[in-house]
């Protein structure tokens, strides 16, 4: 057999065991080496390691920073009133090995470990707080007495605890529905007082506008009877002057204006004495 022969399956035996006994880590990520299915070390760099073949076996977990986004839970506030929370946490792996031996490496399982300690850290604090207190409040405060409470439970487990925020706030449907009834009284009595108060103002302005109307009337009935007694006096006085130059020419036109007032309309009919004083200036002598 040649020497060609025997250096070719050499050289692939050797780069198979070569490559069987190298690992790399990446940046994002964290390594446990197992000997024979026992762990033996978790403290690896980013970068190129080795290993023995067959023997030693790698397992990756993803280091970076993972969210879990907690369903939406009832709580019980100091005042014994249910509150419907939103709230979400962020987390990544702090010690692998730890992790690898209480949750087996298994993010769900991580997730269902960190969501049942989130639950009860968040019933204990909203359990001694109002409901005013919970959404008037900066919830920073909540935030950080959250995070000093879990963090240390979370790291049991080999989980480094991030951020934990809360999402949102709501009231039961129930509770709701009884809050947005008070409130719509509330905005009903409101209005009720304020058209009460716009009815007894119109009163007032319209009672004020019948007494100006009133008042105006009877000054201009006053001023028009004073004009009409100033007028029936100066005609009376024009009458008696022009009666003393000239009375048979006053009684002349006088009677002109009779004559024009009582033939004004044809239908009418007067039955007089021919010689009645109305016919006077009618006659042969006059």
């Amino acid at each position: 057999m040649s020497r060609t022969h025997i250096l070719l399956p050499a050289s692939f035996i050797l780069l198979i065991l070569a490559y069987l006994s190298v690992f790399y880590v990446l940046e994002h990520q964290k390594a446990i080496l197992f000997r024979l299915g026992e762990m033996v070390s978790s403290d690896f760099k980013p970068g190129l390691h080795v290993k023995t073949p067959i023997i030693n076996k790698v397992s990756t977990f993803d280091a970076r920073v993972l969210t879990l986004d907690a369903k939406s839970e009832r709580f019980l506030t100091s005042e014994k009133k249910n509150v419907i929370v939103d709230s979400f946490a962020m987390w990544q792996i702090g010690d692998v090995g730890l992790f690898y031996t209480t949750v087996g490496g298994d993010e769900y399982q991580a997730n269902l470990r960190l969501d049942q300690i989130m639950k009860d850290a968040m019933r204990s604090e909203f359990g001694i707080r109002t409901i005013k207190q919970l959404i008037s409040e900066d919830r920073s405060e909540l935030r950080r007495t959250l995070l000093d409470k879990l963090s240390p439970v979370a790291a049991k487990f080999g989980i480094e605890l991030i951020d934990i925020r809360i999402k949102r706030i709501d009231l039961p449907q129930e509770v709701s529905n009884s809050v947005y009834q008070r409130m719509r009284a509330e905005r009903e009595r409101v209005a009720r007082e304020f058209r009460s108060q716009g009815a007894e103002t119109a009163e007032q302005i319209s009672a004020e506008a019948d007494k100006q109307k009133q008042v105006i009337l009877a000054n201009a009935r006053r001023n028009g009877e004073n004009i009409r007694g100033r007028g029936d006096a100066g005609s009376a006085d024009i009458y008696a002057k022009s009666f003393g130059k000239n009375a048979e020419f006053y009684a002349f036109y006088r009677s002109l204006e009779a004559y024009q007032t009582a033939f004004e309309k044809t239908q009418d009919t007067l039955v007089l004495k021919p010689d009645s004083d109305f016919f006077k200036y009618f006659s042969k002598e006059n």
